[in-house]
């Protein structure tokens, strides 16, 4: 995977340093006037873009970009000054939660029940054209590629009934044992059907900043041990929401002509965030909390930012698209 295109001053100096092998003070200087004065870090491509490009050390890297910088002192520092204000933006965006006695899995059923974000699996099975659905997989290909890795990082911070709940999970993302059946793998046969280039991180550049934000905010729960139970709680929304919109998106597929061998990765979401749902929320957050219950917060905090973040994607694309214009990085071709 190369350097994506940069998307403003702090990525371009980034990518320069990480290119040469030398980190300027300045850049990190520069992180910190960009985090500073981001009047909307959800959305501040340049921010998000650089957050990314950070945590993508700790998956497969870039080429040209010596390994020894995941782990950089000065490279986290850089991070943490982007991660600040990405997690004081999530807090604003998804306010205050009320956290009651009720066992977590009927809180986070509550929590999900309560979510009044625009539905985009709904217009997509309705109304989405071949165009509008390159441009939704060009985006959710930042994460979708990459399905199961930034939540899987939380599997080592765990014990017990917790930890055996999520690999099993996990291990359905991973194709149980099958490399064809991976979900990463089966994204990426549909984007081909769809003529897009799948291969791993080819299309950043054509990502708007929200696809960004919402991979950035899984990377971010995973990686930090202390927040496990936002890790927790965002993997569990995520499975606890995507059976029913997933049969809405294959749905959409076949009704340009698709047939299941395009629809497969929908099709196997249907199925397996069904079972996923209750060993989501009862088996994993629930032992979670029942040993550390101070985490019932964090937990409930994760749920909340994944209802949220679809809402920011879906409103991002349904907004570009209904006036007219494509939701694409500065409305570039996508590369196919």
């Amino acid at each position: 995977m190369r350097l994506p295109e940069p998307g403003g001053s702090l990525t371009h100096a980034l990518c320069t340093d990480l290119s040469t092998g030398t980190l300027s003070p300045a850049t990190v200087q520069l992180a910190e006037r960009t985090a500073a004065a981001s009047t909307d870090p959800l959305t501040d491509e340049d921010l998000q873009l650089a957050l990314a490009i950070c945590y993508e050390l700790h998956y497969r890297g870039f080429d040209g970009v010596a390994e020894d910088w995941e782990w950089d002192p000065d490279l986290l520092r850089l991070r943490a000054h982007l991660e600040r204000v990405h997690v004081a933006a999530l807090r604003e965006l998804v306010g205050e939660l009320e956290v009651t006695d009720e066992p977590v899995d009927r809180q986070l059923t509550a929590l999900i029940a309560a979510d009044d974000g625009p539905s985009l699996s709904r217009y997509m099975a309705r109304t989405g054209s071949l165009q509008q659905w390159r441009e939704y997989l060009t985006l959710r290909s930042v994460y979708h590629l990459k399905e199961g890795d930034p939540h899987t990082f939380a599997v080592p911070r765990l014990s017990g009934r917790t930890k055996a709940a999520m690999v099993e999970i996990q291990a359905d993302e991973y194709g149980g044992g099958s490399p064809a059946r991976m979900h990463s793998e089966l994204f990426a046969g549909m984007m081909r059907d769809l003529g897009l280039d799948a291969g791993y991180g080819a299309l950043w550049d054509d990502a708007p900043a929200v696809a960004f934000a919402s991979v950035n905010t899984m990377s971010l729960f995973g990686l930090h041990r202390r927040r496990r139970g936002a890790a927790l709680g965002h993997l569990a929304c995520v499975e606890m929401t995507s059976s029913e919109p997933s049969r809405r998106y294959s749905a959409g597929l076949r009704r340009l002509g698709f047939d299941e061998s395009t629809t497969v990765f929908y099709d196997e979401h249907v199925e397996a965030d069904a079972v996923h749902e209750q060993i989501a929320s009862v088996d994993m957050c629930g032992s979670l909390v029942a040993g550390e219950p101070a985490l019932t917060d964090d937990v409930l905090f994760g749920a909340a930012c994944s209802l949220a973040m679809d809402g920011l994607v879906a409103r991002h694309l349904l907004g570009a698209w209904e006036a007219g214009r494509s939701a694409l990085r500065e409305a570039r071709p996508i590369a196919a």
